[in-house]
């Protein structure tokens, strides 16, 4: 129960703060969709992941474990594919300068931008399960 509490914490946490990061993220519907949104991802990440992890782990492990991040992104799709109000779209983040070094404009397709929001994600929620150890 401990598990499942954390993990609603962490997904709607990032499911609030993602579509301020990454522009092609986008929630409608407000906190309603969030949490709904939150429960299905937990209950996929609970259930969907560790058996998609077994079935793939030949491939996870020639891939050095790269290959859970193609889980990720296809659990994102599954969760944007059941909840309405969440849906990927591609996008580009501009030109920028930082301290005199130039960073070229990024453009994202419809399946690097899964890939993007999915790491991103799992970035979000290890960190977080990292503190709250």
């Amino acid at each position: 129960m401990k598990t499942i509490a954390r993990n609603i914490f962490i997904y709607s946490f990032a499911l609030y703060f993602l579509p301020m990061i990454i522009p092609g993220l986008h929630v409608q519907g407000g906190v309603f969709t969030i949490l709904l949104g939150t429960v299905a991802l937990t209950l996929m990440f609970l259930i969907l992941r560790p058996i998609l992890s077994i079935i793939s782990l030949p491939v996870n492990i020639i891939t050095l474990g790269l290959f859970s991040v193609i889980i990720n992104t296809f659990i994102l799709y599954l969760l944007t594919v059941f909840i309405n109000g969440i849906s990927v779209t591609p996008f580009r983040y501009p030109r920028t300068e930082i301290i005199g070094f130039i960073v070229p404009a990024i453009s994202f397709s419809m399946l690097t931008a899964y890939i993007y929001t999915a790491f991103v994600l799992s970035c979000i929620d290890s960190f977080f399960k990292w503190m709250m150890r």
